[in-house]
């Protein structure tokens, strides 16, 4: 079977942060996929309070480093709880330049590579997952305007007692294991992931 290289773009929730198996949500999926028969390499590029306009300068030269032409090679991108942070009385991005620098990296990720979006998590502070939430319908339109799939993993989530419990006893933004498990069983159940190993 062709060999495929997934890089996982996006910030701590992408990295795993919190999870003692060093798995995170995008290892899980991957580790799934793989078992089923799926030859897969797999990157993690998550980083740490890292915002979208952070993420848009560095994605391309990282990914097509790890993604020559000659492999399969996908993108999954997730960000954008760090950009609702207040910080000095306002968040970090703005919405609207969070939705303008998801629409400049997809505008070019998507002709490159095929391309998937899943939308930030939900936090234990109800004020932000209301701004992450209006982050989401934005990212929502931009991958519906650019036909990249997309996931709002936010509704699940915030259903999901293992997810919140875990966030809440941890530090209020990261689970531990089980809930990057939670966050692993929905997204590779969803549509836009099953699509890409049928």
């Amino acid at each position: 079977m062709k060999e495929t290289r997934i890089c996982f773009v996006g910030e701590s929730h992408i990295n795993g942060t919190g999870d003692a198996e060093c798995l995170g949500w995008a290892g899980r999926i991957c580790q799934n996929a793989f078992s089923k028969g799926f030859e897969i390499t797999y990157y993690n590029l998550g980083v740490r309070r890292e915002t979208s306009s952070e993420l848009r300068k560095r994605w391309l030269q990282e990914v097509s480093y790890r993604l020559p032409k000659k492999y399969d090679g996908r993108v999954v991108f997730s960000f954008g709880a760090n950009d609702t942070t207040i910080e000095n009385g306002k968040t970090r991005i703005y919405l609207q330049d969070s939705v303008t620098n998801l629409r400049d990296i997809l505008s070019i990720a998507k002709d490159l590579y095929p391309v998937l979006v899943v939308s930030p998590p939900p936090i234990d502070d109800e004020k932000q997952n209301q701004r992450i939430s209006d982050l989401s319908k934005g990212f929502a339109n931009v991958c519906h305007e650019l036909n990249v799939p997309y996931l709002d993993i936010i509704p699940e989530l915030l259903k999901s007692n293992i997810w919140m419990d875990e966030v809440k006893k941890y530090d209020g933004a990261h689970p531990r294991a089980a809930g990057y498990e939670k966050f692993a069983q929905i997204v590779q159940n969803w549509e836009g992931w099953l699509n890409w190993f049928k």
